[in-house]
């Protein structure tokens, strides 16, 4: 069984949760409820669980104080947690950032699922749960100008400095990041999500399969119908109707 402790100050979220994972993930298994974050903090203690479904919004402040109060208490967080929140703003991007599962509420069975699926898979690896320590990093600075990100996958959390990214290529449902001075790492989420958390790096999509860091561009080649040289030597094409908008973002780069 996957021991869990379930974090929230409504009382019917809690009831409705269990009711979910008994039927969704009947391997869960609650063996702790607290309502506000002294309480939280002290049955998390207590139960070490594997997994905490973790409220943000609580009578006496936030599921980030209890990461808070549990890092300074234990040196870090040894807990999967899986935050459940009826609000969208930016922590939601610091989740996606720092590789860490959310539920919005309500909650719905198929993305309870999903959920529960990562977390069977990620408990089958070491973790040292510095993807937690990342997050409350981008917490603490209140801004959504995050400077790494963590990168699930089989192989386990890696935190990556933004700034190494040369470029991300499609590879189906699969992302594979081609990173300076390391291996690629390849991912199972789609280009497209880490465009949309990428776009406001300096990063600029040029075609279906390529997401690339215009940093890393050493030219620009208008022969067959146009080629991107980035630094890893690797010649990528140019969508036709990107092919404009990179010629006026690299001209804007050079003056």
């Amino acid at each position: 069984m996957i021991t869990a402790v379930l974090v929230d100050d409504d009382v019917n979220l809690r009831e409705g949760m269990k009711g979910l994972l008994s039927i969704y993930a009947p391997d869960i298994s609650i063996r702790g409820e607290a309502d506000s974050v002294e309480s939280g903090v002290k049955i998390i203690n207590k139960i070490k669980p594997q997994v905490v479904f973790l409220d943000i919004q609580m009578n006496d402040g936030t599921g980030f104080d209890i990461l808070e109060k549990l890092s300074e208490m234990n040196g870090k967080v040894t807990s999967n947690i899986v935050f459940i929140t009826a609000y969208e703003h930016y922590a939601i991007k610091a989740f996606r950032f720092s590789a860490l599962d959310f539920l919005l509420k309500p909650v719905i069975p198929s993305e309870l699922e999903n959920v529960i699926e990562k977390i069977r898979t990620v408990l089958e690896k070491d973790s040292d749960y510095s993807h937690i320590d990342l997050l409350l990093e981008n917490i603490r600075k209140e801004t959504d100008d995050f400077k790494r990100i963590a990168l699930s996958n089989s192989d386990g959390i890696h935190l990556i400095d933004i700034c190494d990214i040369i470029r991300c290529e499609s590879n189906d449902n699969y992302t594979n990041f081609i990173i300076k001075n390391r291996k690629p790492i390849l991912i199972s989420k789609t280009l497209k999500e880490y465009e949309e958390l990428l776009t406001d790096h300096d990063f600029v999509r040029i075609h279906q399969s390529h997401l690339i860091n215009l940093s890393y561009v050493k030219s620009f080649e208008k022969k067959e119908n146009g080629l991107i040289l980035m630094s890893d030597d690797s010649y990528l094409p140019i969508a036709q109707r990107k092919r404009v908008m990179l010629n006026d973002i690299l001209l804007k780069r050079l003056n």
